[in-house]
């Protein structure tokens, strides 16, 4: 049999996963490349502002382009796009058959002639035939049928949506509004990504604000968290799981029975609307069935929450890790959306022989965007890290301090410095995992999604069916694995912050702490983590609800899967990053707890580090007084009293 490690906070470290550290630089320094020439070879502002088939960029000034007469225009002051044949655009590989210029402003009202189209230009300054056309030749010209738009133009308001002029008329509109679907239907999963932020940004944003301001009083209430509270959050996840999920079945059902659902957006606000009542009933009978059968259980919930608001308490600045891991989240998202943005329109533009212009994409952009994506699941699993490794060093800190109530000074910057200076690799190696988790099922949604779109046939449809099961099945397993090496991290993180080891070496001894204390500390920790989930729940569902009436307003042409998936995750994501503290807090705690109960006795020459309030809580909970006795551990004979992990 191995010796057993000795569990001791070292004050002398070395530093872990060096070779790991190195291959992140290297990985960065490809997305730096990737950066670099996505900014050269792209422009973002042509799928931001639009532009017109002569390569001029609307709402700004352009340079020419050879074989282009009318390209290089300043279109400073024209910042819509407007088709000439609104009312029946077609897209062949992407490319939209109707002409495009950029405008000063859409027709309000219908035209009906030449001479209307005359009058609109001299009045409101925004002329709608091609460029080299005069006004006053508007109807002398015999080519001004080809080179003005159809008639009649139907009345068109300028839309926040990639700012192009959406016809106003029932019958044209129809017809928009379906050729922008099938537009980002036929694109992949990047641009639907970007499409779905540019709709609803404005949306988007507040919700946002709403799921942090949610997570911020619930991070207060947790940090003096009292049984009422409990009973309190209890009580508004109950009502929130109940009244979205009769909000959703009722808006189904409105908008199935409505009359006006004529346009192919709203028929798709209907399919999603009942997958999300379907989803959120579900969600809501399991959760209600949990609530009820741990009912007796969540005062233990309550206790465990004191005393990690009292360690909390002693190093308030722990609170504001989450705010200073969101800040560094959002500023490297948005490099990663303006990379991909650039990546997006990176293309070289040709003349065609009508004097047009076309993108024609670069060779490798594909394999630059997955690179590009992986690069956002590994820095931002490695950010998370990050803060869950500062947070389990400075309760480590803590927690091996013999005077409870004289901390060290400055706990959560010393445990910074420990991270840089030493454990960086370690972070890079967890976060690595993970993401070799997340890869796959980002893999087995898009074959799903490439099978959902494929030509239908007899034997497709055959393939289909039998393909689903096994796709949900593994999409669930590898969720399932992902959620538990997430949770398995955290436990190593805190083994690296006390012995000061390697990846492999913390996961190895955490397995062995884990497995002979799985008994004492699973049920503490399932209540703590069911609680923070209520938590996190309460946030989703809240913040899904004002997406609901927000976007109910705007029923006309905005597809909702797309904004309200990714205000949900958001929702999610904030509610997590910020209740993790707690979460972590509570799961080094126990950790410490454990090696503390192995590695000393209570004597006077090996007192233990635990407070008597977590001693008799832990004790009460699942009766550690009668399971010591029986313990088929011995104490370390060659273990000092203990050593106080000090800052640096």
């Amino acid at each position: 049999i191995s010796e057993r490690q000795e569990w001791r906070p070292v004050l002398y470290r070395k530093c872990t996963d060096t070779l790991w550290l190195l291959l992140f630089c290297l990985f960065w320094a490809g997305l730096m490349f990737i950066g670099g020439y996505a900014v050269v070879a792209g422009a973002a502002e042509r799928l931001v502002l639009g532009y017109d088939s002569f390569g001029n960029i609307c709402g700004r000034k352009n340079t020419p382009i050879e074989g282009a007469n009318l390209s290089g225009l300043d279109m400073t002051n024209k910042k819509y796009v407007f088709f000439l044949n609104s009312c029946s655009l077609e897209t062949q590989s992407l490319k939209i058959s109707s002409l495009s210029l950029c405008v000063s402003s859409c027709p309000q009202q219908q035209l009906n002639s030449l001479e209307d189209l005359q009058s609109f230009a001299r009045n409101n300054g925004s002329f709608l035939c091609v460029y080299n056309l005069n006004v006053s030749s508007y109807t002398l010209n015999p080519k001004a049928a080809q080179l003005c738009p159809t008639l009649p133009v139907p009345p068109s308001k300028s839309f926040p949506l990639l700012n192009r002029c959406v016809p106003q008329n029932p019958e044209c509109y129809s017809k928009y509004a379906s050729f922008l679907i099938n537009m980002v239907n036929e694109m992949d999963v990047f641009h639907r990504i970007l499409s779905g932020i540019l709709a609803g940004r404005d949306t988007v944003i507040g919700l946002s604000v709403l799921a942090l301001a949610f997570s911020l009083i619930l991070v207060l209430a947790f940090r003096f968290i009292q049984t009422l509270f409990i009973h309190t959050l209890i009580a508004l996840v109950v009502f929130g799981l109940l009244f979205v999920s009769g909000v959703l079945w009722w808006l189904h059902y409105d908008y199935s029975n409505d009359p006006s659902t004529e346009l192919e957006t709203e028929k798709e606000n209907v399919k999603f609307l009942l997958g999300y009542a379907i989803f959120s009933t579900i969600v809501t009978v399991v959760l209600l069935s949990l609530i009820f059968v741990l009912r007796k259980r969540l005062q233990f919930a309550v206790q465990l929450f004191r005393i990690v608001g009292k360690i909390i308490g002693r190093i308030p600045f722990l609170l504001f890790q989450p705010l200073w891991t969101f800040l560094i989240l959002i500023v490297f998202w948005v490099f990663w959306v303006a990379v991909l943005l650039s990546l997006g329109t990176a293309g070289t533009a040709q003349s065609t022989s009508g004097g047009q212009v076309e993108y024609r994409p670069l060779s490798g952009i594909c394999y630059m965007a997955w690179y590009h994506f992986v690069g956002l699941i590994w820095t931002s699993e490695f950010i998370l890290a990050c803060q869950q490794m500062v947070i389990a060093g400075t309760v480590v800190t803590c927690y091996f301090n013999r005077n409870k109530n004289n901390p060290p000074p400055h706990p959560v910057l010393s445990s910074i410095s420990v991270l840089f200076c030493y454990h960086l690799g370690t972070a890079v190696k967890g976060s690595f995992l993970i993401t070799i988790l997340r890869i796959p099922r980002i893999v087995l949604l898009y074959l799903y999604n490439i099978l959902n779109q494929k030509v239908v046939t007899n034997h497709f449809i055959l393939l289909q069916k039998n393909a689903k099961c096994p796709f949900n099945c593994c999409f669930c397993w590898v969720c399932f694995q992902k959620s538990c090496l997430r949770y398995f991290n955290q436990h190593v993180y805190t083994t690296t912050a006390i012995n000061g080891t390697n990846f492999c070496t913390s996961a190895k001894d955490a397995v062995c702490i884990l497995a002979r204390n799985s008994a004492k500390l699973a049920s503490i920790s399932c209540f703590g983590d069911f609680l923070l989930f209520l938590g996190k729940v309460f946030v989703v569902y809240f913040t899904v609800f004002g997406g609901l009436m927000a976007f109910n307003y705007h029923r006309e042409l905005q597809a909702w899967v797309v904004p309200l998936l990714l205000v949900g995750f958001f929702a999610y994501l904030m509610s997590h990053s910020f209740l993790s503290v707690f979460e972590v807090t509570a799961d080094a705690m126990l950790l410490c707890f454990a090696i503390d109960m192995e590695t000393n006795d209570g004597t006077a020459e090996k007192p233990y580090f635990v407070d008597q309030e977590l001693l008799t809580f832990v004790s009460q909970s699942n009766k550690l007084t009668e399971g010591r006795k029986h313990r088929n551990t011995r104490p370390f004979q060659d273990n000092e009293d203990g050593t106080e992990l000090q800052p640096m």
